[in-house]
């Protein structure tokens, strides 16, 4: 194998690599004599095919097997002798012309491999990095406001005596048709709508039409669709909707006692008491560890300065893109509304995808110099964790998973990072600072910026 470096412009590099005819015809011969013990061909008994005949019959598809075997071996070791480790998997380019040449036999096999080195950086010691942990604690005011909005949310609605009328706060069950200059437009009908009268869930204006009708009456409702709305075809569009109340129902009391634990399921008041505090403080604790990674990182981030490798920060940056256009279009916003320009937004959102880049690579070299490993069973816990955000998929998952290259990959990814995160933890100074639940979900600056999870990143 001979291989000649064309090009190193930067991390790129592209090398010419040619494996002489004579090795690929070696090769040939030995896959033909194997084929020979194997073959069963009409005339001939197990074992006596002449390879000449093989020859004719097998050449031509089994070097090409063997060439592009030999390509993915030659790639391999080319970058294995020169010491380098490519970012992505390495892009071949073989003419036709050689090819046709290269399995009509006789010929060396001549291609080039394009790719793109990992940059060379060193560690900086993660002496001097400090960070302050928020913590909060769930008081009891908070434990009762879960409470009551549990208890709402379980509350019993008993139907209003005949011709009684909806008051604020019932739960009215209609029928309605939504028409836009007359017309029905699509996702505005349905029978059976529950809506208690005060909640808010329905677009401004909706509810408070319905106090004071009855059972039975008919009313045509006239709103106008806020402007943005996500379905931006109807944003600040006039529109009515002809309902039909169907059912009023007065809202029952509903004691925050033993008794609601128990139709929880819950043994006891206290018990479920407990319960809300934890899921509380859990939830604290997720934000806490946001607040503290983000601190991390962006100490880390302060301390490296090196090349990109252009492809990664492209794949970024074209995932965060393609985010940042979905959410626009379903807020039915413009960048003028962001009060910035499409130009403008690229270039933030670009380095973002340079930041993310670079704190993968360096996340990525802490966690093989401390042997950081995701184990089988932490990957299949993932898989399952994202199985069960699908339910009735389980099948269409499994396979995806299975059959996707770089899929599990995308699993594995983020609990590395979790777990080199945790490791550099240890290694760094962290003291708690008790904070008030607002302090603690406050927004810091840069914290909206949309989060990623690409192999060589991390969060923005």
């Amino acid at each position: 194998m001979q291989v000649t470096e064309t090009e190193a412009n930067g991390l790129k590099r592209e090398l010419q690599i040619v494996i002489p005819a004579t090795e690929l015809g070696q090769r040939l011969d030995t896959y033909l004599e194997d084929l020979k013990g194997r073959a069963r061909i009409k005339g001939f008994r197990p074992g006596k095919v002449p390879v000449t005949y093989l020859r004719q019959i097998y050449g031509k598809s089994a070097m090409a097997e063997i060439v592009n075997t030999v390509i993915g071996e030659s790639t391999k070791k080319a970058l294995e002798d020169r010491s380098e480790k490519s970012v992505t998997e390495p892009k071949v380019d073989l003419s036709d012309s050689e090819a046709e040449k290269v399995l009509a036999g006789g010929s060396d096999l001549t291609f080039s491999a394009t790719y793109e080195v990992m940059p060379a950086f060193e560690l900086s010691p993660l002496e001097g990095i400090a960070i302050e942990r928020p913590v909060a604690s769930a008081d009891d005011a908070e434990v009762q406001e879960q409470l009551e909005r549990l208890a709402e949310q379980q509350r019993a609605y008993e139907p209003r005596g005949e011709g009684e009328a909806a008051q604020d706060g019932d739960r009215v069950t209609i029928d309605y048709v939504g028409k836009v200059g007359g017309e029905a437009f699509a996702g505005g009908t349905a029978e059976g709508q529950q809506l208690v009268l005060g909640s808010g869930r329905f677009i401004p204006g909706f509810e408070e039409q319905l106090v004071g009708l009855k059972v039975g009456e008919e009313k045509t409702i006239s709103i106008t669709f806020p402007d943005p709305y996500q379905a931006t075809e109807l944003a600040g569009k006039e529109a009515t909707f002809d309902v039909t109340v169907k059912e009023v129902a007065a809202p029952g009391d509903t004691a925050i006692d033993d008794d609601f634990a128990k139709s929880l399921g819950i043994e006891s008041l206290d018990r479920l008491k407990e319960i809300v505090r934890g899921q509380i403080e859990s939830q604290y604790g997720n934000q806490t560890r946001q607040k503290v990674k983000r601190q991390l990182l962006d100490q880390l981030d302060a301390r490296y300065s090196f090349e990109l490798p252009p492809s990664l920060v492209d794949a970024e940056f074209d995932n965060i893109w393609r985010q940042v256009q979905t959410d626009l279009q379903v807020s039915g916003k413009t960048f003028a509304d962001e009060d910035t320009t499409e130009e403008e937004a690229r270039a933030e959102y670009r380095k973002i995808a340079e930041r993310r880049v670079r704190l993968g690579l360096v996340l990525s070299r802490i966690g093989e110099g401390a042997d950081v490993k995701v184990s089988e069973k932490e990957v299949q816990n993932a898989l399952y964790a994202r199985i069960r955000q699908f339910p009735s998929q389980e099948k269409q998952l499994l396979d995806y998973y299975r059959n996707t290259p770089g899929a599990v990959a995308s699993l594995q990814a983020p609990i590395f990072e979790e777990k080199v995160v945790d490791h550099i933890l240890e290694q760094v100074t962290v003291t708690d600072k008790p904070v008030s639940r607002d302090e603690l979900f406050a927004e810091d600056e840069g914290e909206g910026e949309t989060e990623g999870g690409s192999k060589a990143s991390a969060e923005a």
